[in-house]
């Protein structure tokens, strides 16, 4: 269970980084572009993991509140 949290976490943290990257919004082709991937691997993920995944957890994810559901996973895992 760990490794598909990393990975979600990891997906999570890109998506808002590309979100935050002023420099990307310049090319608004690519910088759609890089969200919409991101966030087609986060769908990815979201949907191989466990049905006994946090209810939380699940209710942020199809919700599309990343930053939440990032925030949920970090504190699960005591992650600063």
């Amino acid at each position: 269970m760990d490794g598909p949290l990393t990975e979600l976490a990891q997906a999570l943290r890109e998506r808002l980084a590309i979100i935050a990257d002023e420099e990307s919004r310049r090319d608004l082709a690519r910088h759609t572009e890089r969200l919409q991937t991101v966030s087609e691997r986060i769908e990815q993920l979201e949907h191989h993991l466990p049905p006994t995944i946090d209810p939380q957890l699940r209710h942020f994810l199809q919700r599309r509140s990343y930053s939440k559901a990032l925030e949920l996973i970090e504190t699960k895992r005591g992650v600063d």
